[in-house]
């Protein structure tokens, strides 16, 4: 039988233990406002590039995407849910980003079509330091870091003329992106939505100093380029192998489900096909359609990106073709949250 000493030790044990839980300070929310007044394109870029460094060493603890579907009914949806999330060795904090997008029934509410919230916890005692509330800001930041990664890696400096397919938000955070890695002359734009395309090269052109052309086809926005971006929905492929000049850059982004597909599987197979993470593009990338149609097997793969980034292979090294498959990485999520928390929690002047 135990003691009463015995219990009162326990529970005061206990009761300290509770006391000491309820000292720990919340974590600090900050608005969309906040964090995309605060944190930029030139934040990014270098910690993403080196969190795809440290990817391939094995230095980054990430799993593989969650996926939510939310089906259409009387009561709900249609829309996505993604979950991400990493830990770089060696750094104070690690993320998991949630990111709700084609919620395409907002419009009718006067709402976007996503949302988004990055948790950033405290590496050293497991407790959340801050939630940012960013709406798909900091994704589109580190999608736009990894796209620059890219360019700054696999195009030539002579490459000067760039194709944008798709003209929203990440093409925009393409564009910004690789300006600060690369000086392009011209940019040729096509977009479904003529009226969307022609205020995306209005905005991109104040911006970013250079012209912006609006392309009347697809084709003929890849033809005059010699890196092109795709960032489409990812529901049909956006290009064919005849369109494009022998040394293009593709960089692809749109697809990130099964159900996805940007880039034709015999473009990929004459390419230096070079993926974000091997292991997911050929679950959830173009790499999956090149494979599942028998024209790629996973060790085609010429690299990833870390890979070049490291060292351990070149990029560009002539005028050949080459894909990179960005699915988007936890290992970007954890570097831009790590970002975040610099510059909005701790105050850094990056």
């Amino acid at each position: 039988m135990i003691g009463r000493s015995v219990l009162r030790t326990a529970f005061k044990g206990v009761h300290r233990q509770c006391r000491t839980f309820a000292s720990v300070a919340p974590p600090k929310l900050f608005s969309y406002d906040e964090i995309k007044a605060n944190v930029k394109e030139k934040h990014a870029i270098e910690s993403v590039e080196a969190a795809f460094g440290m990817l391939a060493k094995g230095k980054v603890d990430v799993p593989i995407p969650m996926h939510i579907g939310i089906d259409e009914s009387p009561e709900a949806g249609p829309g996505d849910c993604h979950i991400k999330g990493g830990y770089v060795y060696g750094t104070k904090t690690w993320t998991v980003k949630l990111a709700n997008v084609s919620f395409y029934k907002n419009v009718e509410k006067g709402l976007p079509p996503g949302s988004g919230i990055f948790v950033v916890i405290d590496a050293t005692n497991g407790f959340p330091l801050a939630i940012f509330q960013e709406n798909r800001y900091l994704t589109d930041l580190r999608t736009g870091a990894a796209g620059a990664v890219s360019v700054k890696h696999f195009a030539a400096p002579h490459h000067n003329k760039v194709c944008f397919l798709g003209t929203g938000m990440i093409a925009g955070a393409m564009a910004r992106a690789s300006s600060e890695v690369h000086k392009w002359t011209d940019a040729y734009c096509y977009g479904l939505d003529t009226k969307m395309t022609e205020s995306f090269c209005k905005e991109m052109e104040a911006d970013l100093g250079f012209k912006f052309h609006v392309c009347e086809s697809a084709e003929e926005a890849v033809s005059s380029a010699d890196v092109v971006f795709t960032q489409t929905p990812g529901s049909k492929q956006v290009l064919e192998m005849g369109w494009l000049k022998p040394h293009a850059t593709i960089i692809a982004s749109g697809t990130d489900q099964p159900t996805k597909n940007e880039i034709p599987a015999d473009v990929m197979a004459n390419s230096k096909m070079v993926c974000d993470l091997v292991r997911q593009c050929k679950l959830v990338g173009e790499l999956r359609t090149a494979i599942k149609e028998g024209t790629m097997k996973e060790e085609d793969v010429y690299a990833e990106i870390g890979d070049v980034v490291n060292g351990s292979k070149p990029g560009r090294e002539g005028d050949e073709l080459i894909v990179v498959d960005l699915t988007g990485t936890g290992a970007q999520d954890a570097a831009i949250g790590q970002v975040a928390v610099d510059v909005l929690v701790h105050g850094k002047a990056l």
